[in-house]
């Protein structure tokens, strides 16, 4: 009879599950708060690397203000430089930080992708555009906004510098990724 009461108990009680909590709390999709937090853990970096570059735009990083650290540094290294030869290594400094900026940037937004996917893959040629995309548009973002500050100015030439850095970023992160780096266990 007992024996009865529970299969009959059973059969009637079918909305119940024989999942565990655990296998229930997985299926649940995140909460909001968690969602956030994964999405702030990813993209952080970025976003402060986003800042700095801004922050390189302003006049207190203009040619004349950096032109004041590097003359001296160049001219202690190399007591009989040019004048020609300091301007010219000043102008490679500028250019290669702009290179190091935007090439940083690129590789900070691909960990943002990757980091905000549950993906096994390491590479994905789509999250690589997007990062690209993105890097391009700030760079002509950062460009404009040098429109308004009086001792910079705009520049196309360095908005493709920036942009090329940004890709090269991509390509050296995709190689490496080929090279070193297997998919995640599921």
């Amino acid at each position: 009879m007992v024996w009865e009461l529970k299969s009959f108990m059973a059969s009637t009680e079918s909305w119940r599950t024989s999942q565990s909590t655990t296998d229930l709390d997985q299926a649940r999709p995140p909460s909001p708060k968690s969602t956030i937090t994964t999405w702030l853990r990813a993209w952080w970096p970025a976003l402060l690397w986003a800042g700095t570059i801004s922050v390189f735009s302003t006049d207190t990083f203009s040619s004349a203000h950096t032109g004041r650290i590097v003359e001296p540094l160049l001219r202690w290294l190399f007591p009989a430089i040019s004048v020609s030869s300091v301007e010219l290594a000043h102008h490679i400094v500028r250019k290669s930080a702009h290179f190091a900026e935007y090439f940083i940037f690129g590789i900070l937004l691909y960990h943002g992708f990757r980091a905000s996917h549950r993906d096994s893959r390491p590479w994905h040629w789509s999250w690589a555009l997007i990062a690209w995309l993105i890097a391009v548009c700030y760079s002509i973002l950062d460009e404009v906004h040098q429109i308004f500050v009086p001792s910079r100015g705009p520049s196309a030439w360095d908005s493709a510098l920036d942009s090329a850095a940004a890709l090269c970023a991509l390509l050296f992160l995709f190689l490496v990724y080929r090279r070193f780096v297997r998919p995640r266990p599921d």
